[in-house]
């Protein structure tokens, strides 16, 4: 016995054969074959047809002529409630055996394999097809085609914009493929372009019927800022926002609303673009042939101002007739001013009618009109020596312009500034903005200028001068001025003088500064040039009293002793710097003499 438990069968022994007296010698893999010949040849990852042998609520088993049969979940026949024992269906192979030795099937995947080749063919051969419409989404809507999710963009739901995409959810509606990503199994569909065909052959017809100046009764599809699309019944025409109305229009929805029945002319058309210009204001006669054939140049007219600019302001007198207010027009005054200072869009204003052309269409405005012009009676309010209260608008290096009223300028020359002071700029004497006394030294009506003096308002102090600053005088003088030429005296009694550097020398042989203050002789006044020249050194020169002493003694040939040789013997001993107050002293002698 112990010899028998070392004895193994023979792997390549078939007992059965034995039993049955067959051949013992066939070989085992032969027979593999030969059975898995008599099985279906499947291939992985292909749709085959199967056959419903079993089934409970939660799985379905199918038989496929293999080896084995496959089971599937019974959710993916949840579509077709009525499938029973013996039905025929289609399934995916994804697996032949698995770690189990069992076959996997699916049909879910046989159903979306089928409904791939089935949306390749409809795109390939442009068919349409039924889907139905899941739910909205980001631009568009989702379409359940065959099982497989596709994407409708709103543009392609229909010809015309879509405002509630809500309405069409839950709807089936057929579709054209238009376009599939491979990689990513994405498909986009189209609804808008079945109707498209259809609207092309009407687009065409009612375009060659159509005629310039016709007028077709159309609805409004869309309103933009630019203008109105409207639907005339397959085709579409823009009626651009200037063809709404005679008048200005801001905003397209101030004339029409969406869906709204009008009529419109056409204005131009063309058959290769497509394109149809509409009009509706055409509709109506043009308000200038409206306009009140009795308003003429000079009425008074109310209206509305609807656009601005720098140079003026756009007046709506009645819808579609406007008139320009240039900014020149607004105020009597000369100064360059922007038209905004004066209106804004919205205001009502009152103007009057300067010019008026029926035929062109055109008119222009004046507001400044309403208001007197105040160089019609510039003589009566502004006489020549009247005072008034002016403010300085601008300097130039010759004098101030100031404007005592709006549309009244003025001009104060530089030399009318002050009577004593030398104003080199005005800027030294006031500031633009300020406020400025002044009196009216003449009118000139024509070109509509003011000559105006400041100083005048004062007494000239030159009358006074006169008397106090007489040749040979002596007065107390500051040097204000140092100059190359001489220096600038400030003269105790008002005004200023001036002294060359000869007569600045003082008694010790030095020269007088700045800031010091000595005696000053006058060796010349002038009224008209308003110049007194002073000498410091006159004031101690030995026989200065002599000389002027002497003076008189001397007469011409009518009685008097002849003073010419005297001036002359002094004249001798001058610089060029006294001929003039010598000159001024003879005349004082002559005069002297005659008396």
């Amino acid at each position: 016995m112990s010899d028998l438990k070392n004895v193994q069968p023979l792997d390549e022994f078939n007992w059965d054969e034995f039993e049955n007296g067959a051949n013992v010698n066939i070989n085992k893999d032969d027979l593999k074959k030969a059975y898995d010949e008599t099985l279906n040849k499947i291939q992985e990852h292909e749709v085959v047809e199967g056959t419903v042998i079993a089934m409970d609520k939660k799985e379905v088993i199918v038989n496929i002529g293999y080896k084995s049969d496959g089971i599937i979940p019974a959710s993916e026949f949840r579509y077709n409630p009525e499938l029973k024992v013996g039905d025929k269906v289609e399934v995916y192979v994804e697996d032949q055996e698995d770690k189990k030795g069992q076959l996997v099937l699916s049909h879910k995947k046989a159903r979306l394999a089928k409904s791939w080749e089935k949306i390749n063919k409809a795109l390939e051969d442009e068919e349409v097809i039924q889907g139905f419409i899941k739910c909205r989404t980001k631009g568009g809507m989702i379409v359940d085609i065959y099982g497989i999710e596709a994407f409708l963009p709103g543009s392609q739901i229909d010809v015309h914009p879509i405002r509630d995409y809500d309405v069409f959810v839950g709807k089936t509606m057929e579709f054209k493929v238009v376009k599939i990503n491979q990689e990513f199994r994405n498909v986009v569909v189209s609804h808008k372009a079945l109707i498209e065909a259809e609207l092309e052959a009407q687009r065409k017809e009612i375009i060659s019927k159509l005629e310039k100046g016709q007028i077709l009764e159309g609805t409004v599809k869309n309103i933009t800022s630019y203008g109105v699309f409207v639907d005339l019944g397959g085709v579409d025409g823009l009626i651009h926002i200037t063809d709404l109305s005679w008048g200005r229009v801001n905003d397209p929805h101030e004339v029409v609303t969406l869906d709204q029945k009008i009529k419109v002319v056409i204005l131009d058309f063309d058959e290769e673009k497509k394109r149809i210009a509409l009009g509706l204001k055409q509709l109506t006669p043009h308000p200038w042939d409206s306009l009140d054939p009795e308003l003429k140049v000079g009425d008074h007219i109310k209206g509305k101002v609807v656009v601005m600019a720098d140079y003026g302001a756009f007046v709506e007198i009645q819808p579609g007739v406007e008139g320009l207010i240039h900014v020149s027009e607004m105020s009597w005054s000369q100064h360059l001013r922007s038209a905004q200072e004066f209106m804004k869009v919205g205001d009502e204003v009152e103007a009057v009618i300067l010019t008026l052309d029926r035929e062109e269409r055109k008119m222009s405005l004046g507001i400044k009109q309403l208001k007197e012009d105040p160089w019609e009676t510039i003589e009566v309010k502004y006489p020549v020596g009247s005072k008034h209260t002016a403010k300085v608008r601008n300097f130039t290096n010759f004098g101030i312009f100031v404007e005592l009223e709006e549309g009244v300028d003025g001009l104060i020359h530089i030399s009318d500034l002050s009577w004593t002071k030398k104003v080199k700029h005005p800027s030294e004497f006031t500031t633009v903005g300020a406020d400025i006394d002044v009196i009216v030294l003449d009118i000139d009506k024509e070109n509509r200028r003011l000559s105006l003096g400041h100083k005048q308002l004062e007494e000239n102090p030159w009358n006074k001068y006169e008397e106090i600053y007489t040749p040979g005088s002596v007065h107390k003088g500051k040097i204000a001025e140092m100059m190359d030429k001489g220096a600038v005296i400030t003269l105790e009694e008002g005004g200023e003088g001036f002294a060359t550097p000869k007569h600045l020398q003082k008694e010790d042989g030095t020269q007088a500064k700045q800031g010091e203050e000595l005696d000053f002789k006058v060796i010349e006044f002038v009224k008209d040039s308003k110049r007194i020249i002073l000498s410091h050194s006159r004031t101690f020169e030995e026989g200065k009293d002599d000389f002027k002493a002497a003076a008189p003694r001397h007469h011409n040939n009518n009685g008097h002793k002849n003073e010419g040789s005297a001036i002359n013997n002094v004249v001798a001993g001058t610089s060029l710097g006294d001929i003039d107050a010598l000159a001024q002293l003879k005349a004082e002698m002559e005069k002297n003499g005659n008396k």
